[in-house]
């Protein structure tokens, strides 16, 4: 792959910053949006939520940053993810490049979104009194799993894309399902403890988890939860490379 991209990374170079600039083409406030949308979104959930959640969580403010954060970089990198093929269909019908480069353009272009408001996001842990400790270091493990497990995602919703657009459908309404699933504004403190195993079946509760665990809590999840993640992150993204192996030559007949 390292070679693929070598040889194409004009190109690869070049999909990026279409897709960053495309974004945000004839907006007034431009990359701003990158951290204003979602501050929104946060301010949003904090004026609904506080009321009925706010008072039995510490630091709640940063608790629903934590999880807007990481699902909001999940839903964008896999909702762009999905029509990656389609859009670029008009380039590798009729030039023989790599139809995963398409994918990984957006999702460098979405890391880049989360890296913004991953800085915005130690400001807002200042403003809520949050100690900085080294244990910060250990949030690259999650967030490199999270790259991994969005593009894998993507592989396999972009393969299925292509020959069923239904997925764009219900994948919106798992999503959406999702959200209500990870624990974003409100905590799981109060189930028992087989429902709160059973919360660990859903990934991205699980980065959302690791990442208040060492923001919040300042402790580091156990072996077995760094590898349950890593579990995920390598069966997802094996499926979704194997999708692409069986039917890369058949994108060209569907697009």
């Amino acid at each position: 792959m390292k070679t693929t991209l070598f040889q194409h990374q004009f190109l690869f170079e070049e999909l990026v910053k279409r897709d960053f600039k495309k974004k945000y083409k004839r907006t007034v406030l431009g990359m701003a949006w990158s951290v204003l949308s979602p501050l929104l979104t946060l301010l949003v959930m904090r004026l609904v939520f506080t009321q009925f959640f706010g008072r039995s969580v510490e630091h709640y403010t940063t608790y629903l940053f934590c999880g807007n954060l990481v699902f909001s970089y999940f839903n964008e990198a896999t909702s762009q993810g999905m029509t990656s093929l389609m859009s670029n269909a008009g380039i590798f019908t009729k030039v023989n490049v790599p139809k995963y480069m398409f994918l990984l353009s957006k999702n460098v272009q979405t890391l880049i979104n989360f890296g913004l408001t991953l800085c915005v996001f130690f400001l807002f842990c200042l403003l809520d009194n949050i100690t900085f400790t080294w244990k910060f270091v250990c949030l690259l493990y999650p967030t490199a799993c999270l790259v991994l497990f969005n593009l894998g995602v993507g592989l396999v919703l972009s393969a299925l894309y292509v020959f069923f657009r239904d997925v764009q459908y219900l994948w919106s309404v798992f999503v959406q399902l999702l959200m209500y699933m990870s624990a974003i504004f409100y905590s799981i403190d109060g189930y028992s403890p087989t429902v709160q195993n059973l919360f660990l079946l859903n990934p991205v509760y699980l980065f959302i988890r690791y990442f208040r665990k060492i923001v919040i809590e300042a402790t580091v999840p156990s072996l077995w939860f760094h590898l349950l993640m890593a579990a995920y992150v390598i069966i997802v993204l094996g499926v979704g490379c194997r999708m692409y192996k069986k039917y890369n030559t058949k994108f060209l007949y569907y697009v």
